[in-house]
């Protein structure tokens, strides 16, 4: 089932997971929207101004302060309980698979530098290279990436993949998904960073296999020339 109503299209494994759970609060929210508008036009007319009618103070009702306090609370506990294991094994650093493949991005005023693992495979080695504005993954692989800012905070925004994170000064933050499908997708920051903050902005090209190891040969061979 498509639940991207509103939203743009999912393109990760994950993505119909937090739209479901999107949409229930949307729904929530909206019936209480409505509840609440009919009953404050309700209460408008039926206690208007009357000549010769007077106003009889009210001092409180502990019943009805139960309802409205106990009611949200436990939607909101709901929501809490239902979503609990989808948040963990998105947002939980310990549920990232381990066949992740890794990629080390820094953030600052005003572009995403991307660090990519060189020839052996490994991060924080002499063969790493950077590019900038671009992420290229391979498409259906977990891919985990490093966040880290120079600055000031921003928010790493993949939308169609359905990540967002703020990237703080100080901080190496993780979060993964995985692509399901090829293509170019929109990088942004979701945070206001400073007056350059609506340029932040990159591409995230998800490939086929072959493509991405093709790519990836490509710039090994471009970084080992003198």
């Amino acid at each position: 089932m498509n639940w991207s109503w509103f939203l743009p299209e999912t393109a990760s494994t994950f993505g119909p997971e937090l739209d479901r759970m999107y949409y229930v609060i949307l729904v929530i929210t909206g019936v209480v929207f409505v509840i609440t508008e009919l009953l404050l036009i309700y209460f408008l007319w039926r206690y208007r101004h009357r000549d010769g009618q007077r106003a009889d103070p009210v001092h409180g009702n502990v019943k009805a302060e139960i309802v409205w306090t106990a009611v949200p609370f436990l939607i909101v506990l709901g929501i809490a309980l239902a979503s609990r294991s989808s948040w963990d094994r998105i947002k939980n650093p310990a549920s990232t698979p381990p066949d992740a493949w890794e990629i080390h991005v820094v953030a600052s005023q005003f572009e995403w530098n991307a660090t990519y693992p060189g020839g052996d495979g490994t991060l924080e080695t002499a063969d790493d290279f950077v590019v900038r504005n671009r992420l290229f993954v391979p498409v259906d692989r977990p891919v985990k990436i490093l966040l880290t800012s120079e600055d000031v905070i921003h928010s790493f925004f993949l939308p169609q993949m359905r990540v967002k994170q703020d990237v703080v000064p100080g901080m190496e933050i993780s979060v993964w998904f995985q692509p399901n499908q090829t293509g170019d997708f929109t990088i942004g920051c979701a945070e206001l960073c400073g007056l350059g903050h609506t340029r932040m902005m990159g591409t995230l090209t998800v490939q086929s296999a072959a493509e991405h190891q093709g790519w990836l040969a490509e710039q090994v061979a471009a970084a080992e020339q003198p």
